[in-house]
């Protein structure tokens, strides 16, 4: 089922325009249109998808200055692979995070937060925290969440620009009908169990 999950949030967004290594956002606070597993009302989601096929895909996570990001990397089975923001592995420094394909060889080079992945496809939910629900801070979230980058690893020294999809307004179903199939095949080399960890939000 978390391989679904997460099957059923990507064709959402291939649905809406968007594409693996970009961000889907919201750009204001959760209504009915979002269609997900226990989503927080109180918060500014960016929920980008990678994939790793042709090669590490870098994540960059602002520092904590003017704003901060909770949530985590997981692997398409919703395994976390590592958490970010000030509760994570850059504590709140900011950080370059590189997802590692299966079966990468080598070492990250400097300077980047190595998270090794099973699967070829991965996500992650980002919180961009918001201090009110009132429209500047939460204008003031969404400017700040828009400071994620996704880029290939192979054009870290030319970063391109980061593809941030709105979703707000557009009808994001993740739902799981008992009549619906599902396009999830096995998107890594190593196929493994969901393990104890559900969904996180």
């Amino acid at each position: 089922m978390p391989a679904v999950n997460f099957d059923l949030m990507l064709q959402a967004f291939l649905k809406a325009g968007g594409l693996p290594n970009q961000v889907p956002f919201w750009s204001h606070l959760l209504d009915g249109q979002n269609q997900t597993l226990t989503p927080n009302p109180d918060t500014i989601y960016f929920n980008p998808f990678f994939d790793t096929k042709d090669g590490p895909v870098v994540v960059e996570i602002p520092a904590a200055e003017g704003g901060s990001i909770t949530g985590s990397i997981d692997d398409c089975w919703q395994n976390a692979l590592e958490d970010v923001g000030l509760a994570g592995a850059d504590k709140g420094a900011g950080g370059k995070y590189l997802i590692l394909p299966p079966g990468h060889v080598g070492t990250a080079p400097d300077g980047y937060i190595a998270v090794p992945s099973d699967t070829f496809q991965s996500y992650a939910i980002l919180r961009s925290n918001v201090k009110s629900g009132s429209e500047a801070d939460v204008a003031q979230a969404v400017a700040y969440g828009k400071r994620i980058r996704v880029y290939p690893l192979a054009q870290a020294a030319s970063p391109p620009e980061t593809r941030h999809l709105d979703m707000a307004g557009v009808l994001y179903d993740s739902t799981s009908p008992t009549t619906a199939t599902s396009s999830v095949r096995s998107p890594g080399s190593s196929r493994r169990s969901p393990g104890s960890r559900g969904t996180r939000r």
